[in-house]
């Protein structure tokens, strides 16, 4: 065998370091769903091609393949599906309306720049003149954009889907804890799991209504109501995990801390939530997705700001641009659905050691 000698020594020494750098990127690629870069830095670090190239093939190429495939059959079918609101538009469109909803946001961010710097002019020239008195500030009044509403629903799905956690996560202990506390919920959770949105919006409305009286309250009652109902419908999916996931901690975890005499709060913190946290964060990805369909439906229903009573009012608008307008919106929707339980995920990976997708 022929020794190598010390150009050849520091080669693989170079090489060996990137490719364990390369391994220990690849948890962080996964998770952003850019998995494919692991096996490419492979090829550019010299490793095999053929199996690394299948890799990029499997995780890149059959995707994209896929989405082309779908856009293609998107563009030549959708001509041919006339509705009230004219044909079905097809990519170019669709594209053709995001553009111009940016445009819209870009003009209506001026607008409200403009709006402010003649206010601040205004109220400079009755300082000057002595009339600090008359100095008035007043808020922007122009209409939502369409990046206004994404960010109204993002707000409103986060704010229920943090209140639905903070009440499921504390239940679901408690129920996988005590066989007796699992026993009541179990009826409670089998009753109201299968209710609609649109069950619980018109119910939330009239509560929302008849509990906030303050003429400028701190909280708008269209967020609370939609807020709340996404609540209602999301808690489920992490209550039923956290209790699954606390009531199935190794019994000889549990014996420990009798051994040693646990305190409740010890043992929840030492013992039972590290063993559950799996599982507690698969019941929240689900139910950050449930939140997130269960919202748009509510905001179409209730006429309450965000995606949804974009979509809805671009249904009533009727223009010949209004198909794409909502067009556009589903594919955001679905993006932003993707987005989140990819933030889900990684928040999942940075507590737990779970390797799920």
């Amino acid at each position: 065998m022929t020794a190598l000698t010390d150009p050849q020594m520091d080669k693989e020494a170079r090489k060996e370091r990137f490719f364990s750098k390369v391994n220990k990127m690849d948890k962080y690629v996964s998770i952003l769903g850019l998995a494919w870069i692991t096996p490419l830095l492979k090829i550019i670090g010299g490793d095999d091609v053929k199996s690394n190239g299948k890799e990029i093939w499997r995780l890149f190429g059959i995707p994209l393949l896929a989405i082309l495939l779908f856009l293609g059959a998107w563009g030549v079918l959708a001509p041919k599906v006339v509705t009230s609101l004219g044909a079905v538009p097809g990519p170019s469109q669709v594209w053709e309306q995001f553009v111009n909803l940016n445009a819209d946001h870009n003009r209506q961010r001026e607008k409200e720049a403009a709006f402010y710097e003649r206010q601040d002019t205004r109220n400079a020239k009755l300082i000057e003149a002595g009339k600090a008195d008359r100095v008035k500030h007043r808020s922007f009044t122009g209409a939502p954009t369409y990046y206004d509403q994404i960010w109204t629903s993002l707000k409103t799905v986060f704010f229920g889907f943090l209140i639905g956690t903070a009440i499921a996560v504390p239940l679901g202990i408690a129920g996988g804890l005590s066989p007796l506390v699992a026993a009541g919920m179990n009826p409670i959770i089998q009753i109201f799991k299968p209710v609609s949105p649109l069950a619980w919006l018109p119910i939330v409305t009239m509560v929302v209504s008849a509990t906030v009286t303050s003429v400028e309250p701190f909280l708008a009652k269209s967020f609370l109501v939609s807020a709340i109902t996404v609540t209602l419908c999301s808690i489920w999916p992490t209550l039923i995990n956290t209790t699954l996931g606390v009531a199935s901690i190794d019994k000889d975890l549990v014996n420990v801390g009798k051994v040693l005499k646990l305190g409740t709060w010890t043992k929840i913190t030492k013992l039972v939530l590290p063993s559950a946290l799996p599982l507690i964060f698969t019941g929240m990805r689900l139910s950050l997705g449930v939140g997130w369909m269960v919202l748009i439906a509510a905001e179409m229903l209730a006429q309450n700001p965000g995606l949804g009573k974009f979509v809805w009012d671009e249904f009533q608008n009727g223009s010949s641009q209004s198909l794409a307008k909502i067009m556009v919106a589903v594919l955001t929707i679905g993006v932003i659905g993707y987005l989140l339980d990819r933030i889900m995920f990684a928040l999942q990976s940075m507590f737990t050691f779970s390797k799920d997708r």
